[in-house]
């Protein structure tokens, strides 16, 4: 498959995303506009004269007990905790629709407290729950892109070895009056030098693949040591 066909068709799978997460959101704004509209209904069709305020599925007591907390508030009247009540019922529902959305893509059934923290990432309307609920709650999904980074960050560290091994050596190099074999005149040299960091590294990362719980301060000294020796080598090599 040739350069074209290949990125005709990474274009076209891109393409079917969007309009597969386009058309998510408007199947869950239509949830929601339902939803609304089915509260809004319910709430219309309330009798005032017969129905029973006293009764409610959120306990009216705790809810008078937090509308307290607030020292400036002296007095409460009656409808107040039962208007709260219901306010705080459409939240949680609204809110538990939002996450189920987010469970569902996941291939889940149980809802989960990244679920919320996912609808609620979603919504400015929900910023000030953002002490409550913080919106870092997708450690999952960062270490399945973990080993995907891993070559990256070996090469990153082959290349800050090879900076520090080069440095070292020159250092060696003017100390000993010896400048006429520096890397840069000497090509050998530097394929050798770039050898030897090589392998370093190599045996380095297949120590952290066997024991990947042995990281932090036992690698970094791992990899002092490796430099360390094979700047000794290189430097033999040189005064050879």
């Amino acid at each position: 498959m040739s350069g074209e066909d290949t990125s005709a068709s990474s274009g076209v799978q891109m393409q079917l995303q969007l309009e597969a997460q386009r058309a998510q959101m408007q199947q869950q704004q239509l949830q929601l506009n339902a939803f609304w509209q089915s509260q809004i209904h319910e709430i219309s069709q309330i009798n005032p004269y017969t129905f029973d305020f006293k009764t409610h599925q959120l306990p009216l007591a705790r809810i008078k007990k937090i509308m307290k907390a607030d020292e400036d508030v002296r007095m409460i009247s009656a409808e107040a905790p039962v208007l709260f009540a219901k306010a705080c019922e459409m939240f949680i529902q609204e809110l538990s629709m939002r996450s189920w959305t987010h469970t569902e893509e996941n291939k889940r059934r149980t809802l989960q407290r990244s679920d919320i923290a996912a609808a609620l990432a979603k919504s400015d309307m929900f910023d000030f729950l953002i002490d409550i609920v913080p919106r870092d709650e997708f450690s999952k999904g960062a270490s399945k892109k973990a080993p995907a980074d891993s070559q990256a960050v070996f090469q990153q560290q082959l290349q800050q070895q090879q900076a520090f091994m080069l440095q070292q050596l020159i250092q060696q190099q003017i100390q000993t009056g010896n400048t006429s074999q520096m890397p840069w005149t000497n090509p050998q040299l530097q394929q050798q030098m770039l050898q030897q960091l090589q392998q370093q590294m190599q045996t380095m990362q297949s120590t952290t693949a066997i024991n990947p719980d042995d990281t932090g301060d036992t690698s970094q000294l791992t990899s002092d040591d490796a430099t360390t020796t094979s700047t000794g080598n290189l430097a033999q090599s040189v005064d050879v």
